[in-house]
């Protein structure tokens, strides 16, 4: 059976990390707490090992609130704009962006974009439309540039780019009212996708985009099928997602360069593969049918060794979220126990190590990775939505 699935989807010293064997040995689970409640998930972590996301309070469960976890200060609330906040990211200058309820309108969960730091504390960037749920941000570069979405006109979505000189302003569009911006880098170029001219009923194809401030957006086209996507771009200005490539729908991961346009990484065997990552020496990761389409397996795509299956923990599926200039490549994979899975590292020279959750958890999840070897996703039970903890595992080599 052939099924199409899309992913369009926070210490203590003195720990034992690795048993005495080293290789293929667990990596202990670090609770990075809550703020009183019984949740917390994290959403971005920089390259100095600060951790952003969303937690519940003390007596609370309903409000959550955006956080900021460091070694020194554990987690720490970044507050709101007067109802709940969400962290989405923070740059490796510890700035953090997320969205807020406002002041202005808490009756309809209207949220405004915020941008945290230590020096202002959250501060509102305001909105650029009035309509529907209001303006999300969801990136920010080194450069302070923040990047997210917003209800645009003819209740089409629409992105948005913000600095601290030029305010607020809209991203363009492809010819179509839907456009949702994914990364940058820190040469100020952003990715994501657009709808085409003629999209009235806001289901027509899409288009992957390269967005810049001096030439705009850039429709980086498709291998043949009509739409595509961009997920991640990294500082040389490789972009990776997904295209289409006939009209079947069958669906390939991508890799793009300035030089070379959009190239097709193939699969795994089976019909179709998406990428989610890059790091700066181009390696790729993501998912791909296996032959038969039954299953999915986690892959990291190099130049060299072209697309590589990184297995499973014992169950039939596996997905690669992130890779670190180390090659670190972390996940989730359904395990021989349970469908859900834990989370995991994978290098070449260790193969898929299991990061199991936080005691009292069945299932882990990991979706973020720095520079340092940080891992960092959740550890829950049944209910991810109510139930879960962030979660840092150190892999190997990792420093705090």
């Amino acid at each position: 059976m052939t099924v199409m699935l899309r992913l369009t989807l926070p210490l203590f010293l003195g720990f034992t990390l690795f048993a005495a064997d080293g290789v293929g040995a667990q990596p202990a689970p670090i609770d990075l707490g809550t703020l009183g409640g019984s949740f917390s998930s994290p959403s971005g972590v920089n390259n100095r090992g600060q951790v952003v996301g969303t937690t519940t309070t003390t007596g609370n469960e309903v409000t959550r609130h955006a956080f900021l976890w460091t070694d020194t200060n554990g987690m720490v609330d970044l507050g709101t704009l007067g109802g709940s906040s969400l962290a989405a990211a923070v740059n490796n200058r510890g700035a953090v962006v997320g969205s807020s309820v406002a002041r202005c309108c808490p009756a309809f969960h209207f949220f405004h974009p915020f941008l945290w730091t230590k020096q202002d504390g959250i501060v509102d960037l305001g909105i650029l439309s009035g309509f529907g749920l209001g303006t999300f941000a969801a990136a920010i570069n080194d450069r302070l540039r923040v990047i997210g979405t917003y209800d645009g006109p003819a209740l089409g979505f629409r992105s948005f780019s913000w600095t601290a000189r030029d305010g607020m302003v809209d991203l363009g569009t492809l010819g179509g009212p839907r456009v949702g911006a994914s990364a940058l880098n820190n040469a100020d170029q952003v990715v994501g996708s657009s709808s085409l001219p003629n999209d009235s009923d806001f289901r027509g194809p899409l288009h992957a985009f390269l967005w810049t401030p001096a030439d705009g957006m850039m429709d980086l086209g498709t291998l043949g099928g009509p739409s595509s996507g961009a997920e991640a771009i990294n500082e040389n200005g490789n972009v990776v997602g997904w295209t289409e490539v006939d009209e079947s729908l069958a669906y390939h991961a991508f890799l793009w360069t300035s030089t070379e346009g959009m190239v097709d990484l193939g699969t795994l065997g089976g019909t179709s593969s998406y990428a989610y990552d890059v790091n700066e020496a181009g390696a790729v990761v993501g998912y791909s049918y296996t032959t038969g389409d039954t299953e999915i397996h986690a892959f990291v795509w190099t130049r060299t060794n072209g697309m590589v299956d990184l297995g499973t923990l014992g169950g039939a599926n596996s997905l690669a979220y992130a890779v670190n200039d180390q090659g670190q490549v972390v996940g989730n994979s359904q395990t021989v126990e349970a469908l859900a899975g834990h989370a995991f590292v994978w290098t070449a020279s260790e193969g898929m190590v299991d990061l199991a959750p936080l005691a009292g958890h069945a299932y882990s999840d990991a979706f973020l990775v720095n520079s340092g070897g940080q891992v960092v996703g959740i550890s829950y039970s049944e209910n991810r939505n109510t139930d879960a903890r962030a979660t840092m595992w150190l892999a190997r080599g990792a420093s705090r």
